[in-house]
């Protein structure tokens, strides 16, 4: 009889499937508490543009060295627009991405990825030739050795 033949249930290898589901299902399950907390937090600490309707004063455009210094938005894209809040009539900055920007961002991971695409290439072409030689070594000593 082969070996597991008589075994009922999952295979093997899906035992540890279902356990990382199971896990995973539990750790959202307990997430979802902390993200209904985090949404009855008082909007009055919120810009005003993430609960109301807004308009853009100005489109989006690079920082200037002081806007970088002095708005808290510029740092995380490096990029703002200033927005208008229709029921508040507060004006504020919002950070942006730029089109430019993203198409940098487009260029530069296509680069990485081609980049990484041929230092794979090259490896699969050493590790080829390798077993070819190892194949062939082989090959040799048995005619060798008969």
């Amino acid at each position: 009889m082969p070996a597991g033949a008589g075994r009922r249930g999952l295979p093997q290898g899906h035992h540890l499937c279902w356990l990382l589901c199971a896990f995973t299902l539990r750790l959202c399950q307990a997430e979802a508490p902390v993200r209904e907390e985090k949404l009855s937090v008082s909007t009055s600490n919120l810009p005003c543009w993430l609960v109301e309707e807004f308009v853009v004063a100005e489109e989006c455009a690079p920082c200037s060295n002081f806007q970088a210094k002095t708005t808290p938005e510029c740092g995380s894209t490096g990029y703002v627009e200033k927005i208008t809040c229709s029921s508040s009539k507060r004006s504020e900055f919002k950070s942006c991405r730029s089109a430019l920007m993203e198409q940098r961002l487009f260029w530069k991971f296509e680069g990485a990825v081609i980049g990484l695409a041929l230092v794979f290439a090259c490896l699969v072409i050493v590790r080829q030739r390798q077993l070819d030689r190892k194949a062939l070594e082989k090959v040799r000593k048995q005619i060798e050795s008969i």
